[in-house]
């Protein structure tokens, strides 16, 4: 079987890659091993986004007189919560597959595994994959085989029956106590869930703040609102041991013991570059994931990276970028792939989301900016939708009047980022989107109220 190209992963990076391969005419396939969606929709970004609307609705429900209107006896059923999260995950899984059938594109389910190549001239100009006992030969391949969860070495933890955010997904019982290891975006995120829904919920980080990578000064805010809500946090924190009830953490020098029912851990993810014959590629590698080009190409020309495997933005919409200028320069459009404006959102109540530079990261890079901040209630529509609501919007500004970055605290931050993101990935200056006439009321006011 001979293709145009030939894709290994079916996540958000290789569905988006094939559908456009197969509607610009290439003879492409796809290979996936589980599900279509990959880790995004079957396990990740979509079923997580589900349960903590649910988790909103019912927060909602329950503070509803402070906007006047009376619910009585508000109770939740976790099972019938999950439900709903398979049933959007199977709806989402059969869009894509129904995509894949509209473009053309043949959708291969097994285990792909790259082949060595071997003597003679056709070697030489294609490459061979096995699946299935079937060799598919393709003259382009693209990796998008996505990442894993971290697993450390922390003494006991294999002994404990621990959590990845893979049975948080599907528990159906509402633990009494949790202590999430790991304060990044997954980590908070289950904490804000449970947490709704009644858990004790202790975080441990072990850097000195949480959401490492997004605005500092807003994280330590949305710390301070979970908090509040009864989260508990332990930051600058190793965890040194671990028993089936118990986290032993360090702090300082000191060690002390977490109780929990049960423990998540959610410390990073890592790219999946074993078990399907990289090793017969001998691609380059950088840090820990394959090096690519800008326009997705690794150290073989004929093989192009995208999504998780190249281990630089671990994030579904970079995936999904990087996979459209693999397959422009496929086609020869020759489009470049661009960083400087990936945004990140962490879908808490409230939510948190940036685009851009922080103040960390043009203090490490000795950039001169200036920052324009404002509370979000100067925003008439945040006000009448959030009772008792805070948060922030903070732009960052350099000296030659570009908007560098965006941060917000605050919903629906998620929305509203998107405007930053284009204005950043435009160069545009505060005056020019200051200039821009933005409905009223709106949330996304606030952006212009704060330059």
């Amino acid at each position: 079987m001979n293709y145009d190209l030939a894709i290994i992963g079916g996540g958000p990076a290789g569905y988006t890659a094939a559908e456009i391969a197969g509607k610009n005419g290439l003879r492409t396939v796809l290979f996936e091993k589980s599900n279509l969606g990959g880790v995004c929709l079957n396990e990740g970004c979509i079923p997580t986004k589900t349960l903590l609307y649910s988790a909103k609705v019912y927060q909602s429900a329950k503070d509803s007189a402070k906007y006047g209107v009376s619910c009585e006896n508000v109770a939740f059923d976790l099972s019938k919560i999950i439900a709903r999260k398979n049933k959007t995950v199977r709806k989402l899984v059969a869009g894509v597959r129904a995509k894949m059938t509209e473009a053309g594109v043949e959708v291969v389910s097994g285990n792909a595994v790259i082949q060595a190549k071997g003597e003679g001239e056709k070697a030489k100009d294609v490459l061979s994959v096995e699946c299935n006992g079937q060799i598919y030969m393709a003259e382009k391949l693209l990796l998008c085989t996505g990442s894993e969860t971290v697993i450390p070495p922390i003494p006991g933890l294999n002994e404990t029956g621990f959590w990845t955010h893979r049975e948080a997904l599907d528990n159906k019982e509402v633990p009494e106590s949790l202590a999430v290891i790991g304060g990044g975006v997954i980590g908070i995120e289950f904490a804000s869930f449970f947490n709704t829904l009644g858990s004790k919920v202790i975080v441990v980080e072990m850097l000195d703040e949480i959401l490492p990578g997004m605005d500092k000064a807003l994280s330590g805010f949305l710390r301070n609102e979970l908090t509040k809500k009864g989260i508990e946090f332990h930051t600058s924190a190793k965890v040194v041991a671990v028993e089936h009830d118990k986290v032993e953490i360090e702090t300082n020098g000191e060690r002390q013991p977490i109780e929990a029912s049960k423990i998540l851990l959610s410390v990073g993810r890592k790219p999946v570059l074993s078990g399907f014959g990289l090793e017969n590629l001998n691609l380059e590698i950088h840090r820990n994931g394959l090096k690519v080009n800008e326009y997705m190409q690794t150290s073989n020309p004929d093989v192009y990276a995208c999504g998780d495997s190249t281990g630089f933005s671990l994030l579904a919409h970079t995936a999904v970028r990087e996979a459209e200028v693999a397959v422009s320069h496929l086609l020869g459009k020759n489009e470049k792939m661009s960083y400087k404006a990936i945004p990140g959102v962490v879908y808490t109540n409230p939510e948190i989301a940036g685009v851009g530079e922080t103040e960390e990261t043009l203090q490490a890079k000795n950039i001169p900016y200036t920052v324009k901040q404002l509370p979000m209630t100067y925003s008439g529509r945040f006000v009448a939708e959030n009772e008792q609501g805070n948060g922030i919007c903070k732009i960052l500004e350099g000296t030659d009047g570009i908007i560098s970055g965006v941060h917000i605290l605050g919903n629906p931050a998620s929305e509203l980022i998107v405007i930053a993101g284009i204005a950043i990935e435009q160069r545009m200056k505060a005056e020019e989107l200051k200039a821009m006439i933005f409905p009223h009321p709106t949330v996304g006011e606030i952006i212009k109220e704060a330059l």
